[in-house]
């Protein structure tokens, strides 16, 4: 249940995330409301996959190396914003450290 939780916990920063470049300096304030409601959910599902046994390291390198990996390819058809060769093997060196940690964790 813990991985179902960060699963909720990473899909709500990425939204958050994306709202908080269309909000434009939080001058939208639709977006700006999803801004905080989104990030404050993200925290309170984090806290709750830590509860349920996930380790801390563990949790946040997903947390963290999966919500970089899709704002930066959502935000290529939202924003039509680029990623050059160098940020894509940046992006894949990132999957594969979380890989390393979750694999690490298990032997």
């Amino acid at each position: 249940m813990g991985y179902v939780f960060l699963a909720g916990a990473i899909a709500c920063e990425v939204v958050a995330t994306l709202c908080l470049r269309a909000s434009e300096g939080f001058s939208r304030l639709g977006f700006a409301t999803v801004v905080v409601v989104g990030y404050v959910a993200a925290f309170v599902l984090l806290s709750l996959t830590l509860t349920r046994g996930v380790q801390l390291g563990v949790a946040y390198g997903i947390w963290a190396a999966v919500g970089v990996a899709a704002v930066a390819v959502l935000s290529i058809p939202l924003f039509g914003e680029g990623l050059t060769g160098t940020q894509v093997g940046g992006l894949v060196l990132v999957v594969l450290g979380v890989v390393a940690l979750e694999v690490g964790g298990t032997s």
